[in-house]
């Protein structure tokens, strides 16, 4: 995603520079606070994370099942949604961005901004590396939080929309590495949920990833955003498709998915109308 305001401090100076002169009757020294003064260290409270599946292998998570569904967790409040967001950037399209090409969309953050839309944006590890500072924007931002879309964006199983294969000995190296270069942008709003390129997995990746910690978190809405030109319809399928609990899969590339901020400033006050509030993946788990 790209350039995103930066929001910077003003220093203030003082009014009295070294010639001016003051008569001041100096304050009496103030007693040292003692140990019931001292400020309780703060409370962070760890992203949820949802029990192994069976055999070990790693969790796999889609929709929170609304109140009432007999499944799940009920949650203070079913009328929820999740917008996510892909940035993908393979580990070979390095020339294309080198000649022009966009993989980011610093529009569709502002929107997000704007509108006030918290959102999770799972990040490929090359994406991180292309534009470090956008995201450190977005990983510094209490409105998001970054989750992992592996190193390369290669498919975990096969076949995947024609992705590349990542061998199954290499699977957990592209994990730590997209959160090693992912964090070394300075993001640390970082969660340690995990989608597989294209959606795709078997019980042999869930294995391989198992020792990571990460849950693999799905979709059960499609927004259709992938290379569409005609933002109504993408703003149309993501509408018709949220249920309380739903989690949508979009996209954060320009080259990609052009339209995508277009059918999001369409989306976010429909649904808002409808009774819906946003949240974080982190928060949908969560309840």
């Amino acid at each position: 995603m790209t350039a995103l305001a930066i929001l910077g401090g003003l220093a203030l100076t003082g009014c009295g520079g070294p010639e001016a002169t003051r008569t001041e009757t100096p304050a009496p020294p103030r007693a040292s606070p003692g140990p019931a003064a001292k400020a309780a260290p703060e409370r962070v409270e760890k992203p949820p994370t949802p029990a192994p599946g069976p055999a070990g292998l790693t969790p796999v998570f889609e929709r929170r099942a609304p109140a009432g569904s007999g499944s799940g967790s009920p949650g203070r409040d079913g009328k929820v949604v999740a917008l996510t967001f892909d940035a993908d950037m393979t580990a070979d399209q390095g020339p294309r961005a080198d000649a022009g090409e966009h993989f980011d969309n610093p529009e569709l953050i502002a929107l997000l901004r704007r509108l006030k839309v918290p959102a999770t944006v799972f990040m490929t590890g090359r994406w991180a590396e292309e534009y470090p500072s956008q995201a450190r924007s977005i990983g510094t931002d209490p409105l998001f939080e970054i989750a992992n879309h592996s190193y390369s964006h290669y498919a975990f199983s096969s076949p995947c929309y024609g992705l590349p294969a990542v061998e199954e000995g290499a699977m957990r190296g592209e994990v730590e590495r997209a959160f090693e270069a992912i964090r070394k942008t300075g993001a640390r709003q970082v969660v340690p949920y995990f989608r597989f390129p294209g959606g795709c997995y078997d019980d042999a990746s869930r294995k391989a990833l198992a020792p990571t910690g990460v849950t693999a978190v799905q979709w059960d809405v499609v927004s259709g955003d992938a290379f569409a030109t005609d933002a109504d319809a993408v703003a149309e399928q993501v509408l018709d498709g949220v249920e309380p609990g739903s989690l949508v899969v979009m996209h954060c590339t320009r080259s990609a998915a052009p339209v995508t901020d277009e059918a999001v400033r369409q989306v976010v006050p429909a649904l808002r109308e409808r009774g819906y509030r946003f949240v974080k993946v982190s928060e949908l788990m969560r309840g």
